[in-house]
């Protein structure tokens, strides 16, 4: 699998443009996030958080409707819910890379981004914090701290089980 395409962000809207993709990935297949980008783009308005953060409950319902994007609703009211979150943290900390080098390495930022936004567990984490240039460990050997290998799995063997009766 090849790695995510870095970027470098020159405005809020690309940090959060990276965070929501993060988040609309949880749990989904990266190529059907992928195909339906263009649409995200359309609908949440070029990832501008302002615009996003002052959606209306009419919004997010024309939203889980748009068959441009994935309309898993709890995923588009985390969305308005983090665009909320990160201008305060942009306002907080002077801008949103400098909320991303406060908190000393990649496990305390990666456990503040947990903390502070919906939809953003470990893997989402890692990906915002990679894909903006901020410092990761490697990928495999933060993938072996949490018990996870690269290798593909086999599915079961199926000569164990027993067969039906009657045939």
């Amino acid at each position: 699998m090849e790695a995510p395409q870095q970027v470098q962000p020159s405005k809020l809207a690309d940090y959060f443009e990276v965070l929501t993709k993060a988040v609309f990935q949880s749990g989904m297949s990266w190529k059907v996030v992928e195909a339906k980008w263009p649409g995200f783009r359309a609908a949440f308005h070029d990832f501008d958080p302002a615009t996003v953060a002052g959606f209306s409950p009419d919004d997010v319902d024309r939203l889980c409707a748009d068959p441009r994007i994935i309309r898993n609703r709890r995923k588009v009211e985390a969305t308005v819910a983090n665009a909320e979150t990160m201008l305060a943290v942009d306002r907080e900390y002077g801008g949103f890379a400098n909320y991303l080098r406060a908190h000393g390495g990649f496990d305390a930022t990666a456990a503040d981004l947990k903390k502070r936004f919906k939809f953003v567990g470990d893997l989402a984490a890692y990906y915002l914090l990679y894909v903006v240039g901020e410092p990761v460990p490697p990928h495999e050997e933060w993938m072996a701290t949490r018990g996870v290998t690269l290798e593909r799995r086999r599915p079961p063997s199926t000569a164990s089980l027993p067969r039906p009766r009657g045939r």
